[in-house]
């Protein structure tokens, strides 16, 4: 019988701990508190845009959502503001319902004075339906800031996160519009979740391919402007999804169409859950489109009265607008106008992060599968917005401020410790100016120029001056010059005469007999002509109020 050879026992390997991530967020001794600091950052953001909008009063657009967002909600019809779809608006109406507003509906005006009917003819409290209206947009803008931050750590590590967010966070553009009732920053939210999601599907397609596609048809559900980011981001889908399962075509076509599939259902469905019936006639003209765009409308698999809306956005960029820049008024639009005003609208520190993120997305191999998801998208999407016929201010390119943000993230892979330092200093310089603004976010500009209280010079209309300070004009009013006459041109959707102003439109009578105090919206004054321009010339400016409304003495 044969002895057993037993073979010596051979240790197993004991597998090593993954490698520590590039910013060294988790080093022995030097863990930073990420959940601590992502809730602080939030924390700020939430108590900026809150207690901005408590002052707030409605700018131009927002009593025309708020209005139909009313309509949704009691009548369940799609009548007003066809040329968005309802999602945003049904955001905006989980707020309206708290308000439980009194609604009239008796009245059957258009969808701007509807939305001022609600807000002062209806016995309602227009402070506390804005504010409720506005609280479910404040909320979603905070929960895109965990996207930003989860999408900037998935590519470069927590402190690329951290920083990521701290830009969003401290965004003036995304404070302003995050906090107002209206649609752009949840539309910029949308794309930028599912891109981020497009990105993931190239681990998990099947997880996370229906979910970017439900996504991308949320943004195409808020805003028209976002159809751009379809073809983009079925692209970027079929790519993912082609690295992940070794050059497979099918299942890459199969992806793409699956997202673009989701999107056209979740459009549906937002239409739906308005009106089961999907009842739609049109309140307003529709213009005819023809030509290549006509086609486009009709061969898009949306409801009637998706594609009446494109019509109606359609027939508004044919219309003859003026634009104001750097202190010329013009008609028409400029194509540079876009990238012209984010140089004034956006901290300094935030833009020369943007370009080194950017930079470093295409520079740095590791980072470069990433770069197409973080900006092909928003590149994409501002060519679009250049090319439109409305320069009325950098809402139309919200989406930027999210996406480079996640980019500028990304500098932390170059392993300097330089770089960390430059970056430590750029946040912070982006953060001070930022909180000296506060509360006036919407006229925000950069110190080269001169801050908020020079944006008037430089640009008009909702970079600067979109109605929102009529209370505040009111409580100037009382506090500092009671009994005086006061003349006033206010552009904006709010009501004078119910904040207590009573003023006279000095444009209706003539010049000599306008005495006394002269107010007048800096949008207003930015576009200036014949009998309005005379009346500034030959006044002297003596107040301010919140960098929007300026006060003349006669």
């Amino acid at each position: 019988m044969r002895a057993l050879r037993i073979a010596p026992a051979v240790p197993r390997p004991v597998p090593l701990p993954p490698p520590a991530p590039a910013d060294g967020a988790h080093r022995p001794g030097r863990r930073w508190p990420v959940p601590l600091l992502v809730a602080v950052l939030l924390a700020q953001m939430a108590f900026a845009m809150v207690t901005t909008a408590v002052r707030q009063t409605p700018t131009i657009d927002e009593p025309v959502y708020v209005g139909a967002a009313a309509q949704y909600v009691r009548e369940h019809r799609l009548r007003h503001n066809p040329e968005h779809p309802p999602l945003g608006k049904l955001v905006i109406g989980v707020g309206v319902a708290l308000a439980d507003p009194h609604i009239d509906p008796a009245f059957a005006g258009d969808q701007g004075r509807s939305g001022r009917h609600l807000l002062y003819a209806s016995g309602n409290d227009p402070w506390r339906l804005m504010l409720l209206a506005r609280l479910p947009v404040i909320a979603l803008t905070l929960s895109f800031g965990l996207v930003v931050f989860a999408f900037a750590r998935e590519l470069a590590g927590p402190l690329a996160g951290l920083t990521a967010l701290a830009l969003y966070c401290f965004s003036p553009d995304v404070i302003a519009h995050g906090s107002l009732a209206t649609l752009d920053v949840p539309a910029a939210g949308f794309v930028l979740t599912s891109a981020w999601l497009v990105w993931r599907a190239r681990l998990r397609p099947r997880r996370y391919v229906p979910l970017a596609g439900m996504a991308l048809g949320a943004a195409l559900a808020t805003k028209m402007s976002t159809l751009p980011a379809v073809p983009v981001l079925t692209a970027l889908t079929a790519v993912s999804v082609w690295r992940s399962s070794g050059g497979s075509r099918r299942r890459a076509v199969a992806a793409a169409g699956g997202v673009a599939l989701a999107a056209v259902a979740v459009v549906w469905v937002t239409y739906l859950m308005v009106d089961p019936g999907l009842r739609w006639v049109p309140e307003q003209p529709v213009p005819v489109v023809r030509g290549l765009r006509g086609l486009l409308v009709e061969l898009m698999p949306f409801p009637e009265a998706y594609r009446d809306g494109m019509r109606v956005q359609f027939g508004l960029e044919n219309r003859p607008w003026q634009g104001f820049l750097f202190g010329r008024l013009y008609d028409g639009s400029l194509w540079y106008y876009l990238p012209a005003a984010l140089l004034v609208k956006t901290p300094l520190g935030m833009l020369v992060l943007w370009a080194a993120g950017a930079a470093a997305l295409v520079a740095v191999r590791r980072l470069r599968p990433a770069a197409p998801c973080v900006l092909a998208v928003p590149l994409v999407l501002l060519a679009a917005a250049m090319q439109g016929a409305r320069d009325f201010g950098t809402r139309y390119a919200v989406f930027l401020p999210l996406f480079l943000a996640v980019a500028a993230g990304c500098v932390l892979v170059v392993r300097r410790r330089w770089v960390r330092v430059g970056l430590s200093v750029l946040v912070a310089f982006a953060a001070v100016s930022s909180v000296r603004a506060y509360p006036y976010y919407l006229p925000y500009s950069n110190e080269a120029f001169g801050g908020p209280g020079r944006t008037r010079e430089w640009l008009h209309d909702s970079n600067v001056d979109w109605g929102q300070d009529l209370g505040r004009l009111a409580d100037r009013l009382r506090e500092r010059y009671p009994g005086e006459r006061v003349w006033l041109v206010y552009k904006g959707s709010g009501v004078p005469s119910f904040y207590g102003i009573e003023a006279l439109d000095p444009r209706r009578v003539p010049v000599r007999e306008v005495r006394g105090l002269l107010a007048v919206s800096d949008s207003a004054a930015a576009k200036a002509t014949g009998r309005l321009a005379e009346l500034i010339g030959d006044s002297r400016p003596v107040d301010d109020v919140g960098h929007s409304i300026t006060l003349y003495r006669r």
